[in-house]
């Protein structure tokens, strides 16, 4: 694995060794590990789990990849996860194309809840990958909510959120997994929905309903950047840290002092207002010009036609775009911009669901 330099500053400068290790290695069990009186389930559980949109990062220098936090803020869409686990008497069967990222975790909560049994597990996610929809973050607070319930809900959301920030990996090109990039701003909208405010250390400070009866718009301008491996490290750990160094306290200002007033008085547009400032200010900047200020161009000319919110998501280089305005104008806004509207929904205020799918008996006839 390549080692990674992350300067902050003229006199900040460390070098990082991205260390890879095969899933179920290196498992941080948060003080959570005791005894638990486990009650499987029979039949099947099912979650689904709405994707997000992460508006920014508070401050890049409380977070890396051996240490999740950061804070900042995001909402949930409905776009969705959805996960299946069965209890097995021993074994892990797992279908699902990233099958480590999915081990590591679940070997994580076997040593948490003292689970010596099986699991068959099953995942699907909603295939738009390394555009800033969060798809890892969703479908593993899909599986680990799953997880939970099929054991008899050992562990409370928040432990989950704390178990699955602290273990976060992505997937190596050889099969083993590294640690990843975790603010918890994904498991948070993805597990309560509506807008979540997070704290450092996966902290959840607030979270309210947030444009409801808008509709919301994500556009996925064409970019030749990669937002994933090596180049997300690079940016995340040098130019962004740098500028969160000057803007983390004005960020955090606007969150607490305007943009909290303003969804508790369901104002879209005053939102929309706040999110456009912090869209140049610290690692949020430095996010959207890893794009080329293209970006910043068609955010601009939406902006300007407008529409009430406009935001880009993650590292991009997917554009969140929110409106009460009739849907064929706000199409036609965006194509008089040169994009179009890849995924047309809603926020989604409810957050993930779960049920329990009961075994069917087969019935003899005589």
């Amino acid at each position: 694995m390549p080692i990674m330099k992350i300067r902050g500053g003229d006199l900040d400068l460390v070098e990082y060794e991205f260390s890879s290790f095969t899933p179920g290695e290196n498992i941080r069990l948060c003080g959570l590990q005791r005894e638990y009186s486990l009650v499987p389930v029979s039949g099947t559980v099912v979650a689904r789990a709405p994707a997000r949109i992460h508006l920014t990062v508070l401050d890049m220098n409380r977070f890396s990849p051996d240490r999740p936090g950061g804070g900042g803020i995001g909402f949930a869409i409905g776009v969705y996860c959805t996960a299946e686990v069965e209890c097995t008497p021993s074994g892990l069967e797992i279908d699902y194309t990233r099958e480590p990222i999915l081990r590591h975790f679940v070997e994580a909560f076997r040593q948490v809840v003292g689970y010596t049994g099986g699991f068959k597990i099953r995942a699907r996610d909603h295939m738009y990958e390394h555009v800033g929809l969060g798809s890892t973050s969703t479908i593993l607070i899909a599986v680990a909510n799953a997880l939970n319930t099929a054991v008899g809900s050992p562990l409370t959301s928040d432990e989950l959120r704390l178990l699955l920030g602290s273990n976060f990996v992505e997937e190596t090109e050889a099969g083993s997994v590294a640690f990843g990039f975790e603010t918890g701003v994904g498991p948070a909208a993805s597990l309560h929905g509506g807008m979540a405010v997070m704290g450092d250390e996966l902290t959840l400070i607030y979270r309210h309903a947030f444009a409801e009866g808008k509709k919301v718009y994500i556009a996925i301008p064409p970019t030749d950047v990669s937002s994933a491996g090596e180049k997300e490290f690079d940016l995340l750990m040098n130019k962004a840290r740098a500028l969160d160094y000057r803007d983390r306290e004005l960020k955090s200002y606007l969150i607490m002092m305007d943009l909290i007033p303003a969804l508790e008085r369901r104002d879209l547009r005053k939102a929309g207002d706040i999110i456009w400032e912090i869209e140049f200010r610290g690692s949020k900047r430095a996010e959207v010009e890893h794009h080329g200020f293209e970006i910043y161009r068609y955010m601009a000319a939406l902006r300007d036609a407008g529409l009430e919110f406009v935001g880009m998501s993650s590292v991009g280089p997917s554009i969140a775009v929110i409106s009460g305005r009739p849907e064929e104008e706000v199409e036609a806004i965006l194509t008089s911009a040169d994009l179009r509207v890849a995924i047309a929904t809603e926020v989604d205020n409810e957050g993930l669901k779960i049920r329990v799918e009961e075994k069917r008996r087969d019935t003899l006839h005589c």
